[in-house]
């Protein structure tokens, strides 16, 4: 297969949507040949925020010396962001090489029938093992306990903050959510826990009890610089920092100096990105109430001069937790749809709180920049689909379809 013809292949795999069983991920791993077997990961689970930390992570061990690998989802513009060697994602011929080998291995009879998430997962564990990482930072797609990645055995195990989302799947409450995150806990592999509702916490802690895991609680964040903008970066640092350290426990030199490189370093796109002009937009993947409350907390301390809100959702979110705390903040918002039948229809969206609806990405965005005004602020929120979309064009990114899963 070319390039093209991998992903098409991949994307083609979305009708099988989330199923949250493991029976099967391990099945393909046998085939494979076990690939995640003999490598070292760390485990990173949480609802917001767990992007963030496993970027941190992966910086600090980069800086130290380590060969990384480094598995996150989704992706914002292309399918190989998400699997990436010494920060570098992998190469569009590594992914249609891999992907030719792994479609054949798939089409056997006694082969199961991965969903897109499972192929990925086990192109990144192949990947990794191939390039022969020291260490990999591995992200949790969808819970944790019937997560796809749930099959290795880390150095650490990491859960960064509890929030809701993605309820038709983990459950109703946090504390039922919170189960669902601690199902990566393994027997005797401390965690490095960041939540803390009480409820939620109390539910992980129970988990780790059983499994005889110690709990690692991250202090406060010494005075050092963090690259990525707001006060709850500042909390995820605390995580990755807190990680870091444990490694070092665990047998892995990482120097102080690696820790604070790698803080005042870090990339990570479309997390209160800021991208200055006449008008400045501001990118951030808020897609849940909880995000949109620390999206809200950042343009407080901003003090932008006329900020338009840029906004567009999923159908199954809680768009009214979404828009209450933004809606006081910005002179108007524009309610646009981006290219997937999941998106709800912006004159729902409308009915929530007042807007202009917009359905094309383009028109709306055009629109924005002219009510912003050149002093102003555009902020692009709600969606990593629409990010995709908007920042593609915004910043002339080359971009392919941003698949949830």
């Amino acid at each position: 297969m070319t390039y093209q013809e991998a992903v098409r292949w991949l994307y083609a795999l979305e009708p099988r949507g989330v199923r949250l069983e493991l029976d099967r991920m391990r099945a393909a791993l046998k085939l494979a040949g076990n690939p995640e077997r003999g490598m070292k990961f760390v485990h990173v689970a949480g609802t917001n925020g767990k992007g963030s930390v496993c970027a941190m992570i992966e910086r600090g061990l980069r800086a130290a010396g380590y060969r990384t690998g480094l598995y996150t989802s989704p992706h914002l513009h292309r399918f190989v962001e998400r699997i990436r060697v010494n920060g570098r994602p992998m190469s569009e011929t590594m992914l249609a090489r891999r992907a030719t080998k792994l479609r054949a291995m798939l089409e056997r009879k006694d082969a199961p029938a991965l969903t897109f998430f499972e192929v990925a997962t086990l192109l990144a564990f192949e990947t990794f093992r191939a390039a022969g990482c020291d260490v990999v930072v591995l992200e949790v797609g969808l819970g944790g306990r019937l997560d796809a990645t749930n099959v290795v055995t880390p150095l650490l195990t990491v859960i960064t903050h509890i929030a809701f989302d993605h309820m038709q799947y983990l459950g109703n409450t946090l504390p039922r959510i919170a189960r669902e995150k601690a199902g990566i806990v393994k027997r005797g592999v401390p965690l490095v826990l960041g939540v803390r509702e009480k409820g939620a916490r109390a539910a992980i802690e129970r988990v780790a009890k059983a499994k005889h895991a110690q709990i690692i609680t991250p202090g406060v964040l010494p005075s050092l610089r963090v690259a990525l903008r707001g006060a709850h970066q500042r909390e995820n640092a605390a995580i990755a920092v807190t990680t870091l350290q444990q490694l070092r426990t665990r047998g892995l030199k990482i120097p102080q100096r690696a820790i604070e490189s790698a803080l005042g370093s870090v990339k990570w796109p479309a997390r209160l990105e800021l991208v200055r002009g006449a008008p400045s937009m501001l990118f951030d993947a808020a897609h849940n109430p909880d995000g949109c409350t620390a999206l809200a907390e950042h343009l407080k301390e901003m003090h932008a001069k006329r900020v338009v809100l840029l906004f567009a959702a999923m159908s199954d979110k809680d768009h009214e937790a979404m828009l209450a705390p933004l809606a006081p903040l910005v002179a108007s918002i524009i309610y646009t749809r981006p290219d997937t039948p999941r998106a709800a229809a912006p004159t729902t969206l409308a009915r929530v709180r007042r807007g202009l609806v917009i359905p094309s990405p383009s028109t709306a965005l055009r629109r924005a920049r002219t009510l912003a005004g050149k002093d102003g602020l555009v902020v692009v929120a709600g969606s990593i689909y629409l990010l995709a979309e908007v920042r593609a064009k915004a910043l002339g990114v080359r971009t392919e379809p941003p698949i949830a899963m």
